[in-house]
């Protein structure tokens, strides 16, 4: 799948592994989690190879984030983000990275 990261913090724990973004740090066994689930989401073909992978726990959400996906980092924190497929001589997944979230707050 192609990745876009909707917020820069997003993009610089991936690349980087820290964010300038105070409001956003975490531990950093989080950071290596989630910088490891960006690549598995990266080597995915579309959202039918996240279904079996278990340790995910691939689901697209209901009520007010209807439309959205997510698979886990840890059992704390869970990765958002929306799926288009792109029509064209080959099919292209982009999947958007929309926020890193506290699955309890």
């Amino acid at each position: 799948m192609e990745i876009n990261f909707d917020k820069e913090y997003l993009r610089q724990l991936y690349e980087e592994g820290k964010t300038t973004d105070k409001k956003h740090r975490f531990q950093p066994h989080i950071i290596t989690r989630y910088q490891l689930r960006v690549k598995i989401l990266e080597q995915a073909q579309g959202v039918e190879e996240l279904y079996a992978i278990n340790s995910l726990h691939y689901e697209v959400l209901k009520g007010d984030k209807a439309g959205i996906s997510s698979i886990r980092v840890n059992d704390q924190y869970r990765i958002e983000f929306t799926v288009r497929q792109v029509s064209s001589e080959t099919i292209v997944t982009i999947c958007n990275i929309l926020e890193l979230s506290n699955h309890y707050k």
